[in-house]
């Protein structure tokens, strides 16, 4: 087969514009971040020897020309906070106020459906459950695993094995679970380890993902199995952070392992704890990928990202979409407060 260049030049053109603008982007970024700040200390540096040199007194900095530097380093930032999430929040806010078509005005109307609808009911008690789970199991499994695995033999393999499922995707992560929930019907191998176990206790293989709300709590050990790695690792280097002197003088006055898990360990990576389950429970507030692939969020296991996407994008009802986005907005935000208050009371003491 011979090679078409002149079928292909649309190809060829899209990469080199692909090319030219990330020589662009990036020279940019050089620009900005390396070469400015790199001329203006050169200039001020020159102008400091000339004054050491001269015996004139040293210029001193203009805190309003400071502020326009660093100003204009937030710049970007700034411009991207906006583009990206402020103006998108504020169209969903006002679209969560309107009808399906984001024609018409309906008020609270789409609120009250939220919380009138049976169906809808069951995705907000689904994401309470998964809330209210997945964030103390999975640091629970991290917490166990950093505590057993600290100083172990093999410990780097045992952490690289643990914290393993944290670099497959979502989806990835899912599609393996599904094998492992698998059915086949009466009579055939089974293919999924689970229903394998059962048959071989002399149990009947069953459909585990459409028997609710055990699919539920199906879907949530998926979601634990990825994150109990990361709260292993956050925790694990806390415990490793405890100073070896306090640990030292409990175990001189005979504090026992327990004791010492309870009133050394436990107090000393309260932070680390604190951390790690706001971490995990704004993870379990957005959580869609793992339910989109297992379910798609049938057979009652859907989730509020889940059903935002359904509303907005399947049934065409933006205004429901956006109040289950804007709900789901709404219950980050306690979360996010309570970590910023956190972090300042830590810094004060």
């Amino acid at each position: 087969m011979e090679f078409d260049f002149a079928e292909e030049q649309p190809k060829f053109l899209m990469l080199m514009y692909g090319l030219i603008a990330f020589v662009a982007v990036v020279g940019g970024l050089l620009l900005l971040l390396d070469v400015v700040p790199a001329w203006f200390a050169r200039r001020r540096e020159a102008a400091l020897v000339a004054a050491s040199a001269s015996g004139a007194p040293l210029p001193r900095r203009r805190k309003q020309r400071e502020g326009v530097f660093a100003l204009f380093f937030l710049l970007p930032t700034l411009l991207l906070l906006t583009v990206g999430l402020v103006v998108p929040a504020i169209r969903t806010t006002l679209l969560s106020f309107m009808d399906a078509g984001s024609n018409n005005w309906v008020g609270l109307e789409n609120y009250g459906w939220m919380f009138s609808e049976s169906s809808i009911i069951r995705v907000l008690i689904n994401t309470l459950i998964w809330v209210l789970l997945v964030p103390l199991v999975a640091t629970a499994f991290g917490l166990l695993y950093a505590v057993m695995v600290d100083k172990a033999r093999f410990e780097a393999v045992a952490k690289s094995l643990i914290f393993l499922p944290m670099a497959i995707s979502f989806v990835g992560a899912t599609i393996i679970w599904k094998f492992v929930y698998a059915f086949r019907g009466d009579g055939q191998d089974q293919i999924g380890l689970l229903n394998q176990i059962v048959v071989s206790l002399g149990g009947e293989p069953k459909q585990w993902l459409l028997e609710s709300p055990l699919n539920t709590f199906l879907l949530i050990v998926i979601m634990v199995w990825i994150q109990a790695g990361f709260a292993m690792v956050v925790l694990s280097a806390a415990i490793k952070a405890i100073p070896a002197d306090i640990v030292e003088a409990a175990r001189l006055d005979g504090t026992t392992p327990w004791q010492m898990f309870w009133r050394i360990t436990m107090p000393s990576i309260r932070p680390a704890l604190i951390v790690v389950v706001v971490t995990l429970s704004i993870a379990t507030l957005k959580v869609f990928d793992i339910v989109r692939t297992a379910t798609n969020g049938n057979y009652d296991t859907s989730v509020i990202a889940n059903e935002m996407y359904n509303q907005a994008f399947r049934y065409g009802q933006n205004g429901q979409g956006s109040a289950l986005a804007v709900f789901l907005f709404v219950l980050v935000i306690p979360i996010v407060i309570y970590q910023i208050r956190n972090l300042r009371q830590q810094r004060e003491g």
